[in-house]
């Protein structure tokens, strides 16, 4: 039975390998590896059914015997014995002596077995040793010489030894195979091999400038891929691969300076940029020995393209490439008796570019300040060198000069290098090496703060700033002079930017000498803030800045310099007070101020929140506070009467609420969960049950109950969007205290207040807290709650307009809902959008269901978003057009007149939420439906449709050319209302400004003559 089951399996071996050869079928091939993978035949089996083949006197037909042999081994190379393998190596090998036409395929099956584990040693050399006497590899096809570069790369991963054992030899053999090598997809590897011979030491022996010749031929690489190239490769894959080569050793260096040099006196300019690349990765392993000899023409060559050239590229490249040398010369040790290399090389450098810091007429400071800089920002010696030298003269220019424009550029430079010292580190007890030039340079920056011009006072407080932030450079005399000048800065200089540029420099200096700006800046800002406005006759010239702007700048000011602990603890009261008595004065100017204050505080929060003393602080003192100010003003407005003339105060405001939000959104988003989950339940519990008693305001004036039915007052109830900041923006892991019964309030909230700040509140918190809830039962139970009130709410009242309010409050509710189960991919989401999709031709809804689907796909600022921890999945828009498009389209089509524009809007806000490259390959399909939408009366449709299709106007020109007249026709209609087109004016002025360049004169004319008609639009009598 066995040896007729053999018999069976030698026949259909000898079956399929007679289909394969003799029949010129390629299938069986697969079969015959599928049987040796499972074991049914062996490789030496189906040679030997290839005997006839591999013997007959006609080249191809032994080719094609090899051909099968070699795809069966592709595939089954891992399957086969060391006996095997062994026997089959030399069957290639030999064959490798045969006719030309039978080499691809031997090369094919010798690259099979040079992926096998077990073959035996010493087979690897002998297959490279016949490879490399027996062929010619540059006289072979591309895919043939693949082969070759494949079979040595599989063996330099496996065979590592035993190549080595072959010393140079296989140096020289590869040499020889890849000289000559034009094919990208062959140099790729080729690169690669060259690199690990050298990486990898190889021995290279006598051939370390042949391997270099054979591959710096290719350089600077000149290789633009074809349009339909389907192998992907570009010019930067083969830049990047040699490079590697040319830079894997200072072997190289007296080879490869000199060709950088070259390249860089040439007039092409990605030969330039490749050349100082190239320079700046060799420097990461040259040393002054490998560099010493070239440095003089090196920086001959850079120091001209950064004085002459016009390309910002090449300059560039130049700049990192020459601190590149001098980091690589900073690493050399100093022998006593050898040349400082890096001191002469940067006496060369001070040499030919300090002079020009000194020329009257200043043309080529800027470029010698560059290539100082570049210098210096080798190490911290070279700093010392440079800035020791060009200090003096820096600072004698300064005094010299008289003009602030020479004034400016001078403390800009210093300004710069001043800054560099940063760079590193040292110990507390060193001296600061600026503390030689500590008081030259605090009178030069003094004086530019007093000067007339604004920029020279923008740059000087750059500067005070830059000085300030160096630790044991300035004395407290000097800060405390210092914060003196930045207060008259900010509270009586005009210009708006030397006023931005005081209060960066605050901040920066603030957190290194918090003490001064304590006892100077905090009492001066204080006092500007009590100081009431004074009223002023319309006759009575107005002062240069009004009180109102410094009660800005002001609070602006104690947000900048709260940095520090001890800062945050003085100003963050201040800006509190100023909270509560804009909240007494209750005029009506004072919102903007208000929100501006809340604002600051944001900002204060965001700046401590990695601060432990600071964000206990805010949680403890300042969040307790605010919720005081809210609540108690909602009190007193409840008591008052919502209809009073009485002004309720700024807190009472929806604006001032969403501002006091942010602060309280910003505290609770940050991870100290211990910190957020001890003051959460505190929160809650004011909100739920009315407990205050962890606010500091002792006498609250009544009652705080929101949730109190029947009817709460709308500015108690409002202060949800506060309940909402703080729960909403809770990391995942902190638990929502009474989290089902805080739903259940809110959601009642939504369906009965008639307060649109109010319900909008609520709903955001509802969508905020599902869109964090864990998935399971208790969530859908919640969601099917939800839902059955939603539908029964909707459904009555429907189509009665004296009762509009309830079916809105409802579907903000609904709109919310859906964007935080769309967010999280929940699968009611879909269910939620089918009833949105259905508002859509609902009467009273519809407008606003259609304007909806903006709010789906955009980012919201207050809740979900990734700031309050938000479960929000990648791609979400994506996948939510895939789901939806089709329904928008056939709603569309069946859609009644009345109602396809809200079908149009809802369309083009989900695909302007799309990524551009993704918007592009979905628009050609969707093209006709677009057009149409420029017909749509509604200016939102017409805009969104046009902000789409732009982008393939751009970038898909030949599909928009199959409708080229359809869309005229309707661009020509819009332009009757240049209302409508003025918003697109810049971008239209912006895209004809490439056919300007255009090879056609035609062309050329005529995009002159369409610019100059979007440039007059919008002029008088246009």
């Amino acid at each position: 039975s066995e040896g007729f089951l053999k018999m069976a399996a030698d026949l259909s071996v000898v079956g399929l390998v007679e289909e394969f050869v003799v029949g010129q079928h390629d299938a069986p091939a697969k079969d015959l590896a599928t049987g040796v993978i499972d074991g049914k035949c062996t490789a030496l089996e189906i040679v030997e059914a290839l005997g006839a083949s591999l013997t007959n006197s006609e080249p191809r037909t032994r080719g094609r015997g090899v051909h099968l042999l070699s795809q069966v081994l592709l595939l089954s190379y891992s399957t086969l014995s060391q006996k095997e393998v062994e026997v089959l190596v030399i069957f290639y090998v030999d064959r490798l002596k045969d006719h030309h036409l039978i080499t691809p395929y031997v090369l094919q099956g010798l690259k099979a077995l040079s992926m096998s584990s077990v073959m035996p040693e010493g087979l690897a050399v002998m297959v490279l040793k016949a490879l490399f006497q027996e062929l010619h590899v540059q006289s072979l096809l591309q895919s043939d010489r693949h082969s070759v570069y494949s079979i040595i790369t599989n063996f330099m991963d496996n065979r590592e030894q035993e190549l080595k054992g072959l010393g140079a030899d296989f140096t020289f053999g590869f040499i020889q195979a890849m000289d000559g090598e034009k094919d990208p997809r062959n140099l790729l590897i080729a690169f690669q091999i060259s690199r690990d011979l050298i990486v990898n030491d190889y021995d290279l022996g006598s051939f370390v400038e042949e391997l270099f010749e054979i591959t710096s031929c290719y350089f600077p690489v000149d290789f633009t891929p074809p349009s339909t190239d389907p192998h992907g490769i570009s010019q930067d894959d083969l830049v990047l691969s040699l490079r590697s080569v040319l830079t894997a050793t200072p072997r190289f260096a007296e080879f490869l300076l000199p060709l950088l040099v070259e390249k860089l006196d040439s007039d092409v300019q990605n030969a330039k940029v490749d050349s100082l690349q190239t320079l700046m990765a060799c420097c990461k392993d040259y040393r002054t020995k490998d560099l010493k000899e070239f440095l003089p023409a090196l920086w001959h060559s850079i120091r001209r393209e950064v004085f002459q050239t016009a390309v910002e590229k090449v300059e560039t490249e130049g700049l990192a490439a020459l601190q590149a040398i001098a980091t690589s010369l900073s690493k050399s040790v100093i022998d006593s008796d050898a040349e400082d290399s890096l001191d002469t090389f940067l006496s060369n450098v001070l040499q030919d570019c300090e002079h020009h810091l000194c020329e009257p007429d200043m043309k080529l400071v800027w470029p010698s300040a560059k290539l100082l800089q570049a210098a210096a920002s080798a190490s911290y010696r070279a700093w010392c060198k440079i800035t020791s030298c060009i200090f003096p003269l820096l600072l004698e220019q300064f005094n010299k000069h008289k003009q602030s424009s020479q004034r400016w550029t001078i403390l800009g430079i210093l300004k710069i290098f001043i800054k560099l010292a940063d760079n590193w580190s040292r110990d507390e007890e060193d001296e600061n090496s600026l503390c030689a030039f500590k008081d030259q340079l605090c009178g030069l920056v003094f004086s530019a703060l007093t000067d007339s011009s604004a920029q020279l006072q923008t740059v000087g407080t750059g500067t005070l700033a830059v000085l300030g932030s160096q630790q044991g450079l300035l004395s407290p005399s000097d800060i405390e002079l210092s914060v003196d000048h930045l207060n008259r800065l900010i509270l009586q200089e005009d210009d708006p930017q030397v006023c931005a540029a005081a209060l960066e420099a605050s901040a920066t200096i603030s957190a290194i000498h918090p003490s001064a700006f304590i006892s100077k800046m905090v009492p001066a800002l204080t006092r500007e803030l009590s100081t009431e406005p004074m009223e002023t006759k319309d006759d009575v010239e107005q002062p240069a800045l009004t009180r109102h702007v410094m009660h800005q700048r002001s609070v602006r000011a104690l947000a900048a310099i709260s940095t520090h602990p001890s800062v945050v603890q003085k100003t963050v009261p201040v800006l509190l007070k100023h909270l509560t008595d804009l909240q007494k004065e209750s005029a009506d100017s004072k919102g903007d101020v208000a929100i501006l204050t809340c604002q600051s505080l944001q900002l204060v929060v965001e700046q401590c929140k990695d601060a432990g003393d600071s964000s206990q602080y805010f949680h403890q003192m300042v969040v307790p506070c605010l919720l005081g100010l809210a609540v108690q003003a909602s009190i007193q407005a409840s008591a008052v009467g919502c209809g009073s003339e009485v002004p309720l105060g700024v807190l009472c405001e929806e604006k001032v609420i969403a501002a006091l939000g942010t602060v309280i959104s910003t505290a609770y988003s940050h991870r100290q969960t211990e910190l957020v989950s001890r003051t959460i339940s505190q929160v809650v519990a004011l909100f739920l049950d009315g407990n205050d008693s962890f606010l500091p305001e002792n006498n609250l004036g009544g009652k705080f109950h929101p949730f109190h039915t029947p009817s709460p007052p709308w500015p108690q109830t409002q202060l949800i969007a506060l309940l909402q900041a703080a729960v909403c923006s809770l990391p995942k892991n902190v638990v929502v205290p009474q989290q089902e019964r805080l739903l259940a309030q809110l959601i009642e909230l939504c369906c009965t207040s008639n307060h649109q700040f109010t319900y909008t509140s609520a709903a955001k918190c509802v969508a905020g807290l599902i869109n964090k809830y864990p998935a399971g039962e208790q969530l859908d139970g919640v969601l099917r709650d939800v839902l059955k009130k939603m539908d029964s709410e909707l459904q009555r009242n429907g189509g009665d307009c004296s009762q509009p309010s309830s079916r809105t409050r409802i579907f903000t509710l609904l709109l919310w809902l859906t964007k935080s189960l769309v967010l999280r991919y929940h699968p009611v989401a879909a269910a939620l959008t089918d009833k949105l999709l259905a508002l859509l031709t609902d009467p009273e809804l519809g407008a606003e269901a259609a304007e909806g689907f903006s709010l789906l796909v955009s980012d919201s600022a207050d809740v979900l978003n990734k700031a309050t921890h938000a479960d929000v999945r990648i791609m979400y828009r994506q996948r939510f057009f895939t789901e939806n498009v089709s329904k928008l389209v056939q709603g569309f089509h069946a859609a009644g007149k009345d109602n396809k524009s809200n079908y149009l809007k809802a369309l083009s806000h989900v695909l302007n939420s799309l990524p551009k490259q993704v918007l592009l390959t979905q628009l050609p399909s969707l093209l006709t439906l677009l057009l149409e939408a420029l017909s749509c009366p509604d200016q939102v449709v017409q805009l969104s449709t046009l902000g789409c299709l732009q982008p393939l106007l751009l970038e898909a020109p030949h599909v928009m050319g199959l409708h080229i007249e359809t869309l005229v026709g309707k661009l020509l209609h819009l332009t009757t209302s240049p209302a409508m087109i003025l918003p697109h004016k810049a971008r239209v002025i912006q895209a004809l400004a490439k056919p300007l360049d255009d090879k056609k004169r035609l062309v050329r004319r005529e995009a002159v003559a369409a610019r100059g008609e979007w440039f007059l639009l919008g002029s008088p009598g246009r």
